[in-house]
């Protein structure tokens, strides 16, 4: 399989390296100092490409490829206000795009361990909950994708929670999210249930960015021969 990597820091590497332990040819890589060579890429060169860059650069790369007839995965969080313009251009080339916050295999499992909890739990009312989020000091957007998908799941799942709000604040209607940069760690996220007489936790912690870069080229392999608008919950049904 042909693979683009638009975004070529230390996730795009990350993926190179094991997309070419997999047998797969790299069609290119794409970063800051080449990025104009993106408009003039041969679709029929690429099979699918990954995007892994920054928030103010996603939504004109993913645009760049649906327009080109690229089937496109992306793993950048920070833009999503602008996802339903994708969507709705998705649509328009008949094209194939794939969104997820984390790609890692064990991320979705505790994504799906998370809406659990969250729905076993929505009726004692004793218990407050918050999540903790820790990065490395490169990350821009805080909170993290990651920590915003945790948090839609528990506000859909809790009607007493009507929406997060940053650094753990004390509204009782809201979930408070804590953010902490620090050092080079992958990536740690943290949810507590806390009442006046006991705690429950949970919590994921990445090791390595080696999870996040499998889970993208697994993907990616499996987005080759399929079109559409689909998603980690597509993918881990099959």
């Amino acid at each position: 399989m042909k693979i683009l990597i638009i975004g070529y820091g230390k996730m795009g590497k990350s993926i190179e390296a094991i997309a070419r332990d997999r047998g797969h040819q790299i069609a290119g890589t794409i970063d800051l100092d080449n990025y104009s060579s993106l408009k003039d890429t041969d679709p029929a060169t690429v099979d699918v490409a990954i995007e892994f860059s920054q928030p103010d650069a996603a939504f004109e790369n993913i645009k760049c490829c649906l327009e080109k007839g690229i089937k496109v995965l992306s793993g950048t969080t920070g833009w999503l206000s602008r996802k339903q313009d994708i969507e709705s251009l998705c649509h328009q080339h008949q094209g194939t795009f794939f969104y997820a916050s984390n790609y890692s295999i064990g991320v979705n499992l505790f994504f799906r361990l998370n809406r659990y909890l969250a729905n076993l739990i929505k009726d004692y009312t004793q218990y407050k909950v918050e999540i903790t989020e820790i990065h490395h000091t490169e990350k821009k957007d805080a909170p993290s994708g990651t920590a915003l998908t945790l948090a839609e799941d528990i506000i859909n799942a809790n009607p007493r929670i009507r929406s997060w709000e940053g650094q753990g604040g004390e509204s009782e209607d809201k979930l408070g999210i804590i953010s902490k940069r620090m050092g080079t760690v992958p990536g740690t996220h943290i949810i507590d249930y806390v009442s006046d007489i006991d705690q429950i936790e949970i919590k994921h912690e990445a090791f390595s960015r080696k999870g996040f870069a499998i889970g993208a080229v697994l993907v990616a392999e499996w987005l080759k021969d399929r079109k559409g608008i689909l998603s980690m919950q597509d993918f881990l049904e099959i």
